[in-house]
This record gives C-alpha cells, structure tokens and sequence, in this order.
C-alpha cells in the first residue's frame, strides 16, 4: 500500500468506530474459507487413483477443534453490536424499522444475486451434458453449505429493532427466554421425536421430512440468542468486566458446553450443532463474546497500525464476496487441476498439509479477481423512496428470500432449489427495491 493511500485510509476511520469488529469479521470469513479448503480434500493416492474425502472432518483433533475455531456465533456476535450501532444512527437520521431492515436485505440479497445465477446455470448445464447425478449432487451439497448464514443472518437482523426495544426494556431477561426456548426445541427435537418416534434425521435424498426440520425454530431463537449477546457487547457490559471476570465467564462457558455434550448428550462436534443450531452454539456466543474482550487491548494496538487498516478495510469491502464465492472457486481451481492435469498430493499427507496456505492464498487471488466485477453488487444501495414503502412488503420479502436457502441447507444444492432461489432473490429485491422515477 502506498503512503498516500495509506493515509486516506488513517484520516477515513469514522470517529468511534471500534476496528476491532472490523478485525473479528474479516478474520472470522477468512477461518471459514481456510476451514472449507480442509474439508476438500481432492488429490491422488500412491497408485495414481483419484482420492475424494474431507481431509480434515477424518483427523482425531476435529471434534476438539471444532470447540475453538467454529466461529460462526460470533459472526451474529459482531452483527448484534453492529446493528446496535446502525439502528441509532439510523433513528438520529429519522429512518424507520421497515427502512432498516430494506437495507439488511439488500446488503445481503444483491450479492446473493449473481451466485445464484451461476448456481442455476452450472447445474442446469450438468443435467444437458447428462454427468452422473450422484456427483453432481456430491459436489453441490458441498457448495451450497454456506448458504444457511444468509437466511440465518437476515431473520436476526430483520428482528434486530424489535429485539432491540425488548432489549432496553427486559435487558438480561431476553437472553434467558430465547435460551429456554431453545432447549424447548432441543428437546422436543432429540427426545420427542428422536427417542420416542424413532425420526432421525433427513432422508439423504428427495425432499423427506427428518427431526431437522424441528430444529429451524432455533433459527431465531438461538441466532437472536447470539445477537442479543451483541447487545451487551456494543453496550459495554463486557468491556466493564475486569479480566479475572472475563476469563471467569469463559473458562464457564466451556465448563456448560461440556455438560452439555457429556451429560446432556447433546453432539460433540459444534459443526453438527450448528445447523439447525443447538443450545451450545448459545454457550459459544457468551464463550466467544468474552473472548474478543480479553483480546481487545493487543486487537486495538493492532488495528492502529496502517497496513492492518488498510487490509481489513480492503477486504472488509468485498467480505460477501469472498464469503459466497470461495467455495465455487475452490472447486473451479481443483478442476482445473483435474483436467491439466497438475500433480496432486495425496489429501492428509504431508505434502498436502504443507501447500493448503499456499492453496488458500491462490483461492483469494482468484475471488478477489472475480470481485473486481462482483463489488458493484456488495456496495451499500442508495437511499431512495421504496416501490412498496410497507412493513408487509418487506417481511414478505424476508421470508421470500431465507425460504429456499433453508431448503438448500437441508436437502442440498440442486438445480430446483438453485433456480428457485435465482427467483426468490430476484423478487425479494424487486418488493424492497426503489420505485421509478417519473
């Protein structure tokens, strides 16, 4: 970075903004692009055979890693504090809920847009050149796995400025009912139907019904769960607490989460309680809320300095990008090396193990190439008078927009459901879009 774009970047900083947000969000989207790098594992075996596995879901350390480098609460962590942030400077402006909550949708949906226009064409292209279903399907299940936080991040920060009033009003008591609530759903879903009437999970095909489908409530009840642990962040409940404190609640944490699986019975692997979440994923936000704010002191020292600024504000601009792309890319550059074809370790070995950060910095060049045209749909949108300026278009559009990505989590990535989400975000932009001028 230049010296000159060095200092824009000093001098744009808006006052009281706190980086080390900025840090966590963009550190936590790179872990999951790494982490999704470890999952492919895509090479050759000793006899030259192709080997096709998860690499790193095969290693003794997983379920243990799984407690520390799962992320993903902190992810509505940070988008709690974050929205905190936005709702007050967007009441100081005069903005309503409803002009709120068509930003969030926005902001999300229009980067949405053009993956799933190549979703839709890519597998409808594999059904005219006939490949073999079950590949297809092997791969998109793959690809299509990211797709559950869009629908998850928009429910909580479409309920953002009710939880919000609820939050001033009702403080701590909120968090305990969303937690209640939550075991509620864990406990019809594991015992009721698990136990007591044998449903287990998803069929592995079609579009069956499993005990899954009784944990998408949690979506709200555990996502706002972690939101509303944002609150109190943004607020500076935790920032008041001495270190002793801080590490008090975590080392706690820990302690419930492990209760939680040994006692409880609840899934070892925090990847398996992720979707639909689970009470620990609650546990995870407390865990990793307190965890930021231990670190706050060498994160602020950090984010001082001019080459971390301009990085993470470099790839903060293009941070759903990167976050919606990475996985096809992923699969483009293996590919690609299939058909060269290039030589391949055998995934787990050494070898393999010593080039996925060299691989993981290719998969960013090549995102952040293809960014330079996908920024236009991250930019922030205009705000203009809306074509159905009501709360009943905007919930409406909501719901059109998380509906298909729900299905796509739970059956997998296919050409019907590709299509159907090409569709729905489509509409979803159009009821919370602009009118035209006249």
């Amino acid at each position: 970075m230049t010296r000159a774009a060095a200092d824009t970047t000093t001098r744009t900083v808006p006052a009281g903004r706190d980086l080390t947000l900025d840090l966590a969000r963009v550190a936590c989207v790179l872990l999951v692009v790494f982490v999704h790098i470890l999952f492919t594992g895509v090479g050759r075996g000793s006899d030259g055979s192709l080997v096709i596995e998860k690499t790193v879901e095969l290693q003794s350390w997983f379920v243990a890693g799984t407690w520390i480098v799962n992320i993903m609460p902190l992810f509505f962590v940070v988008g709690g504090y974050a929205a905190r942030a936005g709702w007050r400077s967007a009441t100081a402006r005069g903005e309503t809920a409803d002009g709120f909550v068509r930003v969030r949708l926005a902001r999300l949906a229009r980067p949405a847009l053009p993956v799933f226009v190549f979703f839709t064409v890519a597998l409808g292209v594999t059904r005219l050149i006939d490949l073999d279903p079950a590949f297809v399907d092997s791969i998109a299940i793959g690809v299509g796995s990211p797709l559950w936080f869009l629908a998850a991040y928009l429910v909580a920060q479409a309920c953002a400025p009710f939880m919000m009033r609820l939050h001033e009003r009702f403080g701590a008591r909120v968090l305990i009912v969303l937690l209640l609530a939550g075991f509620a759903v864990d406990a019809f879903r594991f015992l009721v139907l698990g136990e007591l009437l044998g449903i287990d999970r998803v069929p592995p095909t079609g579009y069956g019904f499993g005990q899954e489908i009784f944990g998408i409530p949690n979506i709200v009840f555990i996502w706002l769960f972690a939101q509303q642990v944002g609150f109190f962040l943004y607020d500076g409940w935790f920032a008041r607490r001495s270190r002793w404190q801080l590490a008090a609640i975590f080392v706690a944490g820990y302690g419930a989460l492990w209760a939680l699986v040994a006692i409880a019975g609840y899934p070892a692997s925090m990847l398996t309680n992720q979707w639909p979440p689970t009470a620990p994923m609650a546990l995870l936000a407390i865990v990793q809320a307190a965890g930021l704010t231990l670190l706050r002191q060498p994160l602020t020292a950090l984010m001082r300095t001019r080459p971390a600024q301009g990085a993470v504000f470099l790839i903060g601009s293009r941070l759903m990008t990167i976050y919606l792309w990475h996985f096809p890319v992923i699969l483009v550059l293996i590919g690609t090396e299939l058909l060269l074809p290039l030589p391949m370790p055998t995934p787990g070995s050494a070898a393999w193990w010593w080039t996925r950060p060299l691989f993981f910095a290719i998969v960013l060049g090549a995102v952040w190439l293809a960014s330079l045209w996908l920024v236009r749909f991250e930019k922030a949108p205009q705000q203009t008078p809306a074509r159905f300026p009501s709360p009943v278009a905007t919930t409406a559009a909501v719901l059109v927009f998380v509906s298909p990505m729900i299905g796509i989590t739970m059956y997998g990535l296919d050409f019907p459901l590709a299509a159907a989400a090409l569709v729905t975000t489509a509409v979803a932009l159009w009821l919370t879009g602009a009118k035209r001028a006249t």
